[in-house]
């Protein structure tokens, strides 16, 4: 008689089935081609009745929903981990347009600056050449 008692959870699981429809009279405890060890206690496979060919294909479905199962929550987690990646990108992304358009207003205030520069000391050259003219004056006058 086969036992459908659970398997603790901290063990792997390991399953052993045939694909023929044929009950297998001596399964090899030795031949364990799937394992589910990351499945919840509540969804892994039961071990099926090898003398009922119900049983068998019952279990041969629940392990290949068993792994059609890991096969998603493995895509889940490369997709999530590829959602942090364009996440972080987008953060790079922003922030380097944040810094640029803020090098533009720096660009731009130090740009007005420098024309306010230039006006004032045109402004400058123009006063110093009349003062020099002015002293020529006096100088020549006395």
């Amino acid at each position: 008689m086969i036992s459908t008692a659970r398997v603790p959870a901290d063990k792997p699981v390991r399953i052993a089935f045939s694909l023929n429809d044929a009950p297998d009279d001596t399964p090899s405890e030795d031949a364990i081609p799937l394992v589910f060890p990351e499945l919840e206690q509540q969804l892994q496979p039961l071990p099926p009745c090898h003398d009922s060919v119900e049983s068998m294909q019952v279990f041969k479905q629940h392990c290949q929903i068993a792994e059609e199962y890991h096969e998603v929550k493995k895509e889940i987690a490369l997709l999530e981990e590829r959602k942090k990646e364009l996440i972080a990108k987008l953060d790079q992304a922003e922030k380097e347009k944040l810094d640029a358009a803020q090098l533009v207003q720096e660009f731009e205030a130090l740009t007005e600056e420098n024309r306010t520069l230039k006006m004032a000391q045109s402004q400058c050259v123009e006063q110093l050449e009349k003062l020099r003219i002015q002293y020529q004056k006096r100088q020549g006058s006395s």
